[in-house]
């Protein structure tokens, strides 16, 4: 069985369908129809919803953190240990909450389908908001919760305004402040303690606790598909309607969620959300946390993992490109043997990868910054926010006494898989750091790839742009002040 709480009420289920998306839980068995559904793939954030989890602080203490998701790409079993709040429970002794007020006052409204997803997500950002954040930061951190939401009717201005209104200095506190601590004492009551099962007779999600069970689970049922955030998963019953009788969900393996920082590597659990991730890997790589935030939507960010963005294989995946050009490993677990690779080895052909039967990635190897090493990354997409890449590009390359000793160069769809440069790196390598021999690595790109051309981009701009991302490189390490690696087309 699985236990959660329903805003206070204790949730008890033990023959759900372990394919039920949250979405489909509120709508169709609890008969909360507030959350809709725009798209089901995670991209218009109609079915936001809001789940509270508990932490434990720098103190030691435990306490409570909210975040947004997709109910649409949400599996209900991932609610196990948590509590779940959909826009019905926001109203509180007949008073709308503040950020439902803001929307009302600043006419944030228009047809109205979109706007309970709009709600929570500002609700999520009011609780994740300081008080004594700056106007500025605000207005950032409202641009990027909204990111995922769409609005159909180009409403954005007054729901910007909503969000001014509701997430400033002077913003009301509300009754799930009033009831931080009942909360986090009946989270600590249902907080899981052994591994659980979600079981339909002819479907089953198991909930394992630790990397052993996992690893253990994982050798008896290795045809079932390991579950972390679900985003990626989760489409395959959303959007082409298949099932999956077995899955395991690795979000409560408490191993899998540690960083840890050592003096010259960070090692990243596979099941940290990529949202976790930015604090980790921005202050060491700032490109990296420039790319993070441009990582699809705050939901998907708040849901996604860093070991599901590597271990689904996308030649389009962002972050396997830059973790390339930093030579990052991965561990990889099959019972109680593990053993590391480098993660461009990883990749072998078109979502084929070297994983054996029942091996799963553990933990994600990233090197520390060598000060020698200047690391740039770049995405071209069609649009800012909420895009998936048409060309994502990494370079790392070291110079000393103007010459290039050495480079990495890594690139996303450009190929079947993420894949290094090898041309375009021997053509640095050993050479002046000089545009001329920049152009020679560009050129050189041509026998590394010859991309496809699909609805995103065609494979004369794949290649041109690929090459112009080099050259950008090599001017902005020229002229360190230019610092404009985020990149968008149309």
């Amino acid at each position: 069985m699985i236990q959660f709480l329903l805003n206070q009420e204790l949730k008890t289920e033990h023959a759900l369908d372990p394919n039920l998306t949250v979405l489909n839980y509120l709508r169709e068995h609890v008969h909360k129809s507030g959350t809709k559904e725009g798209c089901a793939s995670g991209d218009c954030g109609a079915c936001t919803v809001v789940v509270g989890e508990l932490t434990t602080a720098e103190d030691g203490l435990e306490q409570l953190r909210y975040r947004s998701l997709n109910a649409c790409l949400t599996f209900v079993a991932s609610l196990h240990g948590k509590q779940l709040i959909s826009v019905e429970d926001l109203k509180h002794q007949g008073q709308l909450h503040s950020v439902q007020q803001a929307m009302v006052d600043c006419h944030g409204s228009q047809c109205g389908f979109c706007t309970p997803g709009f709600v929570m997500s500002l609700f999520a950002l009011q609780k994740n908001t300081s008080e004594v954040s700056s106007s500025d930061q605000r207005h950032a951190q409202a641009h990027e919760a909204l990111a995922g939401n769409l609005c159909r009717c180009t409403g954005y201005r007054p729901i910007l305004a909503a969000a001014e209104q509701a997430c400033g200095q002077s913003r009301q506190h509300d009754q799930f402040d009033a009831r931080t601590a009942q909360t986090i004492a009946r989270l600590k009551a249902i907080k899981p303690n052994t591994t659980a099962e979600l079981n339909s007779g002819d479907k089953r999600c198991l909930v394992p606790l630790t990397v052993a069970d996992l690893a253990d689970l994982y050798d008896a049922y290795p045809q079932a598909r390991l579950l972390a955030g679900g985003t990626d998963l989760a489409l395959e019953v959303t959007q082409f309607h298949r099932t999956l009788p077995v899955m395991i969900y690795v979000g409560h393996v408490a191993d899998m969620k540690k960083i840890e920082h050592f003096d010259d590597r960070i090692e990243i659990g596979a099941a940290v959300a990529l949202t976790d991730c930015y604090d980790a890997l921005s202050s060491d790589y700032p490109d990296f946390g420039e790319l993070l935030h441009r990582f699809a939507s705050l939901q998907i960010r708040n849901q996604g993992t860093l070991g599901g963005n590597i271990g689904n294989a996308s030649p389009i995946g962002d972050s396997p490109p830059l973790l390339i050009a930093l030579g990052a490993q991965i561990v990889l677990r099959k019972g109680r043997h593990t053993r590391t690779l480098a993660l461009e080895d990883y990749f072998i052909d078109y979502r084929v990868t070297a994983r054996e039967e029942s091996e799963f990635i553990e933990k994600i190897i990233v090197p520390k910054p060598n000060i020698k090493q200047a690391f740039r990354a770049y995405k071209v997409s069609k649009r800012l926010d909420d895009d998936i890449s048409a060309v994502c590009a990494a370079f790392r390359v070291h110079v000393e006494n103007g010459a290039i000793v050495d480079a990495r160069a890594a690139f996303g769809g450009m190929a079947a898989i993420p894949k290094r440069a090898a041309h375009c790196e021997q053509a640095l390598i050993g050479q002046p750091w000089t545009s001329a021999t920049v152009e020679r690595a560009c050129a050189a790109l041509e026998q590394d790839f010859t991309p496809l051309s699909d609805f995103r981009a065609t494979k004369e701009y794949r290649l041109l742009a690929a090459q112009n991302l080099l050259r950008k490189y090599f001017i902005e390490l020229q002229t360190p002040h230019i610092q404009t690696r985020v990149t968008a087309h149309v």
